[in-house]
């Protein structure tokens, strides 16, 4: 058995993200390509009188940061098509042959 690399060292701290203000900057700055501008989008097309829609949105892109901020994370989600069919059939071959 080989040993696992230790992945916890490459994760980035997350950023605060209390204020919409923090959370742009975080978008800005650890997001995925693009993030900050659907976020403004998306928070631009709902009535800010709609709590729990603004929350969503919120949260949704708060935890896009976290995942970028994450390696392992970042590693799973780098995943192609290809390579995690691969691993599902070779799942379902395993389980098969049990």
């Amino acid at each position: 058995m080989t040993a696992q690399p230790d992945h916890t060292s490459q994760n980035r701290p997350v950023p605060p993200m209390r204020t919409l203000a923090e959370l742009r900057e975080a978008l800005t700055t650890h997001g995925f390509p693009g993030d900050r501008q659907q976020f403004d989008t998306e928070l631009g097309a709902v009535e800010l009188d709609d709590l729990t829609r603004v929350r969503e949105i919120t949260q949704a892109y708060r935890h896009r940061v976290q995942l970028r901020c994450d390696a392992n994370a970042t590693a799973v989600i780098a995943r192609t098509t290809d390579e995690v069919a691969a691993e599902l059939r070779r799942k379902l071959h395993e389980a098969g042959a049990r």
